[in-house]
């Protein structure tokens, strides 16, 4: 692989000039829910930090260079990108907006429409099954092995690289390609 900016590698699929491209993260595997604590403060489990840190050694390793990071904010999400950030050199910033947790991909797109104008490449760390549908709603195109495991299914502290060719004003079904899937299983 070739170099870009610095001790970061060229993103999968090219250098991203031609494209815009979305870095989907579904949280880390979480302890098991406990009538005592609300869903969105359920913290990562012993395997999750370890996974979501393998995460971000991907991120560092293979993944594009993000300029921005979205972000749900519950606590799981939140403990899985710090995880993630602390292996990259230098984190892009990030956003926890509430409008991420727990929801649908249309609800997912509009926050991605109004954050993205001007960027080229965004993290969105989210939950299932929203960030499963609109990984496998976004992919219509790529290499058939990646999008047969895009649509099987999104495995926690997994990473789906979409690019999105027309920019996140124009974010629709089946616009964007798969480029690079990874989970800490592979």
């Amino acid at each position: 692989m070739s170099m870009e900016s610095g001790s970061r590698r060229a993103s999968p699929g090219g250098d991203g000039e031609a494209g815009f491209r979305l870095l989907l993260v579904r949280h880390a595997k979480a302890v098991r829910k406990d009538r005592r604590v609300d869903d969105i403060d359920r913290e990562l489990s012993k395997r999750g930090r370890r996974d979501a840190h393998r995460t971000g050694q991907w991120l560092a390793d293979s993944g594009p260079r993000a300029d921005f990071v979205l972000c749900s904010p519950s606590r799981r999400t939140r403990q899985t990108w710090r995880l993630a950030a602390s292996a990259l050199d230098d984190p892009p910033p990030v956003v926890y907006d509430e409008r991420l947790y727990n929801m649908p991909p249309s609800k997912l797109v509009s926050v991605l429409a109004e954050r993205g104008p001007g960027l080229r490449a965004v993290v969105l760390v989210g939950h299932n099954p929203g960030i499963h549908e609109l990984a496998a709603g976004l992919c219509g195109s790529g290499p058939p092995k990646l999008l047969k495991r895009v649509r099987a299914g999104f495995p926690t502290s997994g990473v789906v690289v979409i690019e999105v060719p027309e920019g996140w004003e124009r974010l629709a079904p089946g616009s964007g390609r798969v480029i690079a899937c990874w989970s800490p299983a592979d």
